[in-house]
This record gives C-alpha cells, sequence and structure tokens, in this order.
C-alpha cells in the first residue's frame, strides 16, 4: 500500500489515506507518484497538488527496514509540509528549536541533554527542555516525591 498525506494550502497535514500500488504503476511499471495525486483528486476531490506520498517505514529520515528514507518522517495529522525540504516535520516542540534537515528531527539551541548514567536510567532520571533559561533540567523522581 501507498500512502499519502492530505495537506492545505498552509502545508499542514490534515489526514493520511492509503491507495493500492497499482494506481502509482505507470505503462512501464514504475511507481509514479503523480498518477497516485491525479487518483486521489478525482476520488477525493481535493487538489492533486495537495496530496504528498509519504513513508510508512520513515521516521528521523532513517528507513526501517534498511532501505532509503524518503521525505524525513512518516507524515501525521497535524505534521507540516516542508516542500523545500521534503521533509514532512512533528510540531515544533518550543519556539527556540530549529530543524535539523539531516535527521529530519528538531533540535534544541544547545543541543541534546547530556547523557545518563546506567544507574540514573534505572532510577528513572530524566532531562526536561526549559525554554525560559534555554538549558536541559535534570529531573530525579525521588525529587519530586
Amino acid at each position: 500500500m501507498a500512502h499519502f498525506a492530505k495537506i492545505s494550502e498552509s502545508n499542514l497535514v490534515l489526514n493520511v489515506v492509503t491507495v493500492t500500488d497499482s494506481v502509482l504503476l505507470n505503462e512501464n511499471n514504475v511507481e509514479t507518484e503523480s498518477l497516485g495525486q491525479q487518483w486521489l483528486e478525482t476520488h477525493n476531490n481535493w487538489p492533486a497538488h495537495l496530496w504528498i506520498q509519504t513513508s510508512y517505514n520513515t521516521a528521523h529520515n532513517t528507513h526501517s527496514n534498511g532501505g532509503t528514507p524518503f521525505r524525513g518522517n512518516y507524515a501525521g495529522i497535524g505534521f507540516t509540509w516542508d516542500s523545500e525540504n521534503q521533509i514532512f516535520w512533528h510540531e515544533q516542540p518550543y519556539p527556540s528549536w530549529v530543524k535539523n534537515n539531516t535527521t529530519a528531527l528538531w533540535e534544541s539551541p544547545i543541543g541534546n541533554h547530556p547523557e545518563l548514567t546506567e544507574t540514573e536510567i534505572s532510577d528513572f532520571v530524566h532531562y526536561v527542555w526549559n525554554e525560559t533559561d534555554q538549558v536541559w533540567n535534570k529531573i530525579s523522581p525521588k525529587e519530586e516525591e
């Protein structure tokens, strides 16, 4: 099955639908996105250019089966389509975070949080982004009690 995101004129993903692979095959038996877009326009009364193919097997610009990643992330309702970079983006988690086009992930302006030790992991310690101070705060469940 092929998956297509239905997007608004402002590039917001409104829905994701499936179509049979045979809809996408051209006269040379090659999968062609535009054929799926035309089929969806005909059968869903939504403009062809607002149907964008997405890959169920792609997340964080990695293909889960070792194949070639396609469009950064599998589209979901509420995601945004970035036509310039050909990536579906999750909602921006914080105003200061920036896009990483290589990983198709949002990143804090100071990078990833520090590594946790094995003990911290087993004690459910975690980091939470503090947008006001632009830092990662370490949270320990023991301290929250």
